[in-house]
């Protein structure tokens, strides 16, 4: 199975480092919040990735085709012709395809540009900007059980704010934010069957609208709910905390 990740947008929330590098690319821990994401799938097995790129694509490319310099000792022996040795490669079992989908392409539209690579098979979305320790095996288990086009994979985010109990106008309580009081939303670690990229009209497509919209009306789309840890990286404060986790080692994606 492929996984498809959308990384070719601007990053504009985020610009004191998108400015340089498209916001997949962004570190964390040292590595690229894109490779975290990847690492967990590879944890489940799953190592065929189709990378939507766009806004500074060359950024991504360049760093998949210097990987062993980005992970590896290298001794650069100028004494004899320019030779340059790698010591201790580790490769990661991956293979990993970089689409240039355009600069200013939709999200869906990104999605429909690189069907011929999906070659009619199922296959899972996330997007490149956020980790989480979503169980691949358990998600791919409840897409098979509903056999519907879709599932995209839900969380409740909680607030960011005191709440109010009001009751016909009247303030009943004041009290800290919970859990219990966010709404659900798309965080990405979606599976789709290959009729989906059908719904997708052309680059001005917006995937989270009128694709997602046609399978809700044709009643194709379920929602898987994640319990754990998950987290997506708008801004700088959202690097810092994922950053401070990774150095306090508790971070839940991590198992390596």
């Amino acid at each position: 199975m492929k996984v498809v990740i959308l990384a070719g947008g601007f990053g504009t929330r985020i610009s004191e480092e998108s400015h340089l590098k498209p916001k997949p690319m962004i570190e964390i821990g040292g590595m690229p919040i894109l490779w975290h994401i990847m690492k967990w799938y590879s944890r489940y097995g799953i190592n065929e990735f189709i990378i939507c790129a766009g806004y500074k694509q060359d950024v991504i490319k360049e760093w998949f085709a210097n990987y062993f310099i980005h992970t590896s000792d290298i001794t650069f022996d100028f004494t004899s012709g320019n030779e340059v040795i790698v010591h201790s490669k580790h490769a990661e079992p991956w293979k990993v395809t970089v689409v240039d989908t355009g600069l200013n392409t939709m999200t869906g539209g990104r999605v429909k540009r690189i069907r011929d690579y999906i070659k009619g098979e199922t296959f899972m979305l996330t997007y490149g900007d956020a980790v989480g320790d979503i169980d691949i095996n358990e998600l791919l288990l409840y897409h098979k059980k509903h056999s519907k086009v879709g599932t995209v994979s839900v969380y409740n985010f909680g607030q960011n704010k005191g709440v109010l109990e009001i009751d016909n106008g009247e303030v009943k309580a004041f009290r800290e934010k919970s859990n219990m009081d966010g709404d659900l939303i798309n965080i990405g670690f979606m599976v789709f069957e290959p009729e989906f990229l059908d719904c997708i009209e052309d680059d001005d497509t917006i995937l989270e609208k009128e694709p997602m919209e046609k399978l809700i009306k044709m009643k194709q789309l379920v929602a898987y709910t994640h319990h754990g840890y998950w987290q997506c990286m708008d801004t700088m404060r959202e690097k810092e905390k994922l950053e401070k986790m990774i150095a306090e080692k508790t971070a839940p994606w991590i198992y390596w």
